[in-house]
């Protein structure tokens, strides 16, 4: 069996009004696609709500009604419903939202539909290390329920790239899930709660790299006035930076293998989720599949990227895919 953490299913009414892939709301084919390559539960949800990844001039995805996300979540939860053993949601969250919506948020992971949060790693420019963030992360310290962080559609900088919608795809996000992951950990949030569990995407961006700039930054930021010798790593115990990066998952929704090769070196067997941000990824999901058995270095770690570690992390009992 093998679980995919990271798939996005969009309404019809929705499909109409955005130019988004028609996969989207094809939610039968993705499960028979799927369950052909041997993945067998797909956790699914929107990271615009009821907007669209597709940047458009003048929509604003974070200016949406109460009654439409509390409608979209319906349909979502009717959706998983339909397909008990092949689907599970994440509930969508606006971190900056001013209005009762973690509450609405918190009733939503009442329902066994429901498994976790997913939440933008930038909201209109703004990374999650501000003071009005931390609703989320203490709701999702509170339920146990783990938080995707997916990049934006705008994510931050990408007006600068003139509408190029492939730099904006394959480069500003992955470097949104890096800045805005390493804005929560220097934000101080995995300290404050440590039982988050933050899941970022697309193999963390460019996190594994940077494991020793990370380190860096925090010896100048936080650490000793002199900092280490030479501007190199101090020999001495792991800054708390490096240990918080370790207590972060990471999904395999990457072409590259020397990402994912990466993030296995940096955040352990333990730390990788099977993903393939499919739909509305059009890659085959085997191609998904082949990459993590060619990373993986044994029998063990591969059951453990596929399935193990999404059943411990989300509490799945073993009966779904059935």
């Amino acid at each position: 069996m093998t679980i995919d953490v990271h798939g996005h299913v969009t309404p019809p009414e929705l499909l109409k009004r955005f130019p988004m892939p028609a996969s989207l709301g094809d939610v039968e084919g993705m499960i028979a696609r799927k369950a052909a390559a041997g993945i067998d539960l797909t956790i699914v949800g929107s990271p615009v709500g009821v907007g669209t990844m597709v940047p458009m001039p003048g929509l604003d995805n974070y200016d949406q009604p109460a009654d439409r996300i509390e409608s979209f979540h319906e349909w979502l939860g009717e959706t998983v419903r339909a397909h008990p053993g092949h689907l599970r949601a994440y509930a969508y969250v606006n971190p900056y939202a001013e209005d009762d919506h973690l509450t609405r948020v918190a009733k939503r992971l009442q329902q066994e539909e429901f498994v976790g949060l997913i939440v933008n790693t930038s909201v209109r420019g703004r990374y999650l290390n501000a003071p009005e963030a931390e609703g989320v992360f203490a709701l999702a310290a509170e339920t146990g329920c783990p938080i995707l962080l997916h990049p934006p559609a705008e994510p931050v900088g990408s007006p600068a790239l003139n509408g190029h919608l492939g730099m904006i795809e394959h480069v500003a996000r992955p470097c949104d899930i890096t800045t805005g992951v390493a804005a929560i950990l220097f934000a101080g949030w995995l300290t404050k709660y440590p039982q988050l569990k933050l899941i970022a995407p697309n193999a963390g961006g460019a996190l594994a790299l940077l494991r020793e700039k990370l380190d860096l930054a925090w010896h100048r930021t936080a650490g000793p006035p002199s900092g280490p010798p030479s501007g190199r790593p101090s020999a001495g115990p792991p800054s708390p930076i490096a240990e918080q990066l370790r207590r972060v998952r990471v999904d395999t929704a990457t072409p590259s293998r020397l990402a994912l090769a990466a993030a296995l070196e940096v955040f352990g067997p333990g730390g990788l989720l099977f993903g393939t941000d499919s739909p509305p990824q059009a890659a085959p999901v085997e191609q998904a599949l082949d990459l993590v058995d060619s990373v993986a270095r044994d029998e063990q770690e591969r059951r453990r990227i596929r399935e193990g570690n999404a059943r411990e992390l989300f509490g799945l009992t073993g009966t779904e895919g059935t």
